[in-house]
């Protein structure tokens, strides 16, 4: 074959070639469709619903009208304070009455006073509270008062027994919004409580008790009567409040009756004052009371016992333990 035969050949080989693999490279042409586009809807504003307030009818029937839970509290009975700070809102305490020592961080809030001589209601006015917290003590007239100035005032008896304790533990934390803590509280307290009933279940023996809260009239101290939160808790500890016997929930009783009557336990509650069992023992006519014979006179903390808050099941406990130590460790 000639030479430019050979050459010609080459050229046709390769051009056909390059057709072929060009054919082979090139990718069929796909049609793209687009995807529709998700729109998504336009969010409309919505408004928050304001809180509902805050409405409790406090124990004279007077309706206590909140916008939130109090942020700043005097309390002027040593009841509500105790329980101010058992439910998680000592902290929002600004304000207390001279008597509300417990616990000690209640001491950080201004002390107004003993209320001896009245409700300082200048005083309350300046410090601007959001509640003012007021026991039974307090009279409606005094209440009305503080009212009538503009003040949200929140009346609270004393409790007959510890679910009426309990009772008013929810009530002040309605006021405060803790009420889940005032449920542990309550939960914490009632099983205590449940614990010693089942231990004096098997208690025979009910020892008769006078419970001296004043001495300041030794021939004719003061005690507590029938009716009363002290009373319940000495008989729920196995006791026979000697009180019990007389006409008033507060009432004074003579040397000449106590005598007759002759407690088996003798409680003194006015122990921060001085009062001692030897004290106790040199009365006119009280060395003979068994009692003071047999030397069953106890010095007792006032504020566990007198002061109706979370610590009255303390006072159950240690009521109990002096009454009935061979079952209460």
């Amino acid at each position: 074959m000639k030479m430019k035969n050979k050459i010609g050949l080459f050229v046709s080989i390769v051009l056909i070639l390059s057709v072929v693999l060009g054919a082979c490279a090139t990718e069929p042409t796909v049609e793209i469709v687009a995807e529709p586009t998700q729109v998504s809807p336009t969010a409309v504003p919505t408004e928050e619903p304001e809180p509902a307030p805050i409405v409790l009818e406090d124990d004279l029937g007077f309706e206590v009208v909140l916008d939130e839970p109090a942020q700043a509290i005097i309390s002027i009975s040593p009841s509500l304070t105790e329980i101010l700070f058992g439910i998680g809102a000592g902290g929002r305490l600004i304000g207390r009455d001279s008597n509300s020592m417990y616990p000690e961080a209640a001491l950080e809030a201004a002390d107004l006073g003993g209320m001896w001589d009245g409700i300082p209601v200048e005083e309350i006015l300046a410090m601007e509270p959001d509640l003012v917290l007021a026991g039974e003590i307090f009279s409606a007239e005094a209440i009305a008062e503080l009212r009538d100035l503009g003040l949200n005032v929140y009346w609270q008896a004393n409790p007959d027994d510890f679910e009426g304790l309990y009772e008013n533990i929810r009530d002040i934390a309605v006021l405060t919004g803790t009420e889940d803590l005032a449920d542990e509280l309550i939960a914490s307290l009632s099983a205590r409580v449940a614990a010693l009933e089942e231990k004096l279940a098997a208690v025979d023996e009910t020892p008769l008790v006078f419970y001296e809260l004043d001495a300041s009239e030794p021939a004719n101290p003061w005690t507590t009567g029938g009716g009363t939160f002290i009373s319940y808790v000495i008989n729920k500890a196995k006791g026979r409040n000697l009180g019990d016997s007389l006409e008033s929930e507060w009432v004074q009783i003579s040397s000449e009756e106590l005598v007759a009557q002759d407690p088996d336990v003798i409680l003194l509650s006015d122990a921060l004052y001085g009062e001692t069992p030897e004290s106790v023992a040199e009365r006119p006519g009280w060395g003979e009371i068994k009692a003071v014979v047999e030397g069953d006179v106890y010095p007792f903390d006032p504020f566990i016992l007198s002061v109706p808050g979370p610590r009255l099941v303390e006072g159950f406990e240690q009521v109990a333990a002096i009454l009935h130590p061979e079952i209460v460790e």
